[in-house]
Formats: C-alpha cells, structure tokens, sequence
C-alpha cells in the first residue's frame, strides 16, 4: 500500500509519517509538504507540493491512501490567507485525490469542527458547525461540510474523519508557542512550578492527547476497514485545578469576559498571535466522548492528557523542536 500524507512535517506529520512507515502492509509513505525535512524514515519519500497554490495530483499519482492533514493556523489578521490554504487547499486536495484513483481518504479535522458545547461529552453525532466567529472552528466545519458532499459523488472511496482533541509532544513545543503565543512570552515561565500564580478563565475545560498516539489511530484506519468519524481523545478533562496541577503552581479563576477582552487587547496590538476568536472558540468546546475508537479501532492511548501537555510546557520552557522546518527550535 502506498500512502500519501500531506502537512508530513508538521505536529501530527512528525509522527504519523514514521508511524505509517512502519506498518505491516504499507510499502511507501509519500510525505508531502512545501519544505524537504532533514531526513525521512526508511519507505518514506518526499514529494515537494503547495496545497494553496498548485495541483497536489502529481503527488498524490500511485497511491491507495490519502492523510491530509496540512493546515495553517497563521495569520490570525488575515483570515482569507488561513482559508485559501485550509479550505480551498483541502478541497483540491480531496479532488485531486479522487482524480488519482485513491480508495481511502483519512482527514483529520479537529475537536474545534464540533459545534458549541460547553459542559458535555459529546460523541461523533454532535453537529459539527462549530463557533463561526473562529476562522479555525469556521474553515474544520467547512471541510466537514465538503466531506458530506464529497462522499456522496464518491462512493467508492472509503472515507474516514477523525476529530482529536488538542495535540501534544515535545518536538513540537516551539513551533506552538510561535503559533499561540509568540515571541513577546518569555517562554521559561512555561516550566511547571515557574509562577507563584496563574489566571485562568473560570470555563475552562478541554482534553489533551499526544501526537503519537493519534499516530497510531491513523496507522489503525489507514490498513483497516473503518469508515465515518472517530473522536479521538484520553479520559482525563483538564479543568482550572488540573491545570494548576500541571504548571505547579496555584491557578485563580477569573470570569470568560476578562480573559477575552484581554486577549482580544493584545491580539489588536499584535502582542499574540491566537486571537480573542481562537480563546471563545475553546471555551465553548464539549469533551469527547472516544468509546468508538476505542472499541471499532482497538485504539487505546499510551499517555494522559495530563502527560501530554506537561511534556509540551517543559518543551517549550527548554526551547524544544523537531527536526523538519515546522518544528526547528529557532534557537
């Protein structure tokens, strides 16, 4: 089987490129990105491609699966940019993809496609609308949207959606402390027992789950049968005590407003990249509910949630990063 990946460089590409390549019935994993990395695991080749503005069909020639999962998340101030290449790109993606024969589409969308929630656990039929004030929740629930169509005009392609909640591993650190919090934080506060005391907004509960074992769902439908949408998230909730657990430190709660409208001040001043949006938009997430991976799949994660964020915090308090362009420290 021949695997084509795209955003093969990226948090997720990092780990499922060798993941894939791996695996018992793969014999190549073309992993795509605009940037060559550093080096690629045995059976791993590299095909350049810009989703945004070229034809991904010469890539994705010969191959019996598709991964995508490229995806901008900046600029935050130019939402057209994060569309054309999330959106559009994605599209001609999946219709390139069709056009060249391949029988198995795995896109990874995102927690962020579900529609607002907060305080629920929710399975794979909560309606994916997402918030769409938030160009990253707006562009995962325009995708979803496509797929729908998408599978539809081809009924022989086996589609497969998978929704992770928020992913994490230490090779990626620096790449999303640049992405969400930029160059302004000093990033050694980030080491657990750091700071006497942090704000946290009251609402706050999400889930975390480490790369690799997101790698491992997408090498499991990749070489099997599975088709439709699986959430895919760990057990433990991160709420404002958790959070506190895992910094080390003491965290006050402090109403919604508070923390978007300063946000929002410093995202208009350009101090931070993630906008005031992004922040909503996590707010109003449900939990996942990841019992159909679990019991379709065989899928269990390795780490908690808990593991997942802690090793990225001391990642990005240490300057960690990856070895494909994405991931560089920057140090």
């Amino acid at each position: 089987m021949r695997v084509a990946v795209t955003g093969a460089t990226g948090n997720l590409g990092s780990s499922i490129v060798p993941m894939l390549a791996g695996a018992d019935g793969v014999t190549e994993v073309v992993a795509i990105a605009r940037r060559r990395p550093e080096r690629l695991p045995a059976r791993a080749t590299f095909a350049v491609a810009d989703i945004a503005r070229g034809d991904p069909g010469p890539a994705l020639a010969g191959s019996d699966a598709l991964v995508h999962l490229a995806w901008a998340f900046q600029p935050t101030h130019d939402p057209l940019r994060t569309w054309d290449v999330n959106v559009r790109g994605g599209i001609a993606t999946f219709e390139a993809a069709a056009r060249a024969g391949v029988r198995t589409l795995v896109y990874v969308s995102s927690v962020g496609a579900y529609s607002p929630g907060a305080g629920r656990q929710v399975d794979e039929t909560w309606p994916t609308h997402s918030l769409p004030t938030a160009a990253y929740g707006r562009e995962k629930a325009y995708l979803e949207r496509y797929l729908d169509a998408f599978e539809l005009r081809h009924p022989d392609v086996r589609v497969v959606r998978l929704r992770p909640c928020f992913v994490f591993q230490r090779p990626a650190a620096s790449e999303q402390a640049r992405i969400f919090a930029g160059p302004l934080l000093p990033r050694t506060l980030l080491r657990p027992g750091r700071l006497p005391v942090v704000p946290v907004p009251a609402r706050l509960r999400f889930q975390a789950v480490h790369a690799d074992d997101v790698a491992d769902a997408v090498r499991r439908v990749v070489t099997g049968e599975a088709r439709g949408a699986y959430n895919l998230a760990t057990d433990d909730v991160i709420d404002v005590a958790a959070l506190g657990e895992v910094l080390g430190t003491r965290t006050v709660a402090v109403p919604e407003s508070v923390t978007v409208l300063a946000t929002e001040a410093a995202w208009r001043l350009r101090l931070v990249p993630a906008d005031h949006e992004l922040l909503r938009l996590l707010l109003s997430l449900p939990t996942l509910d990841s019992g159909r991976a679990r019991r379709e799949l065989g899928w269990q994660p390795v780490r908690t949630g808990r593991q997942a964020l802690r090793e990225a915090l001391v990642g990005m308090a240490e300057g960690a990063g990856g070895s494909t362009p994405p991931l560089h420290s920057g140090r």
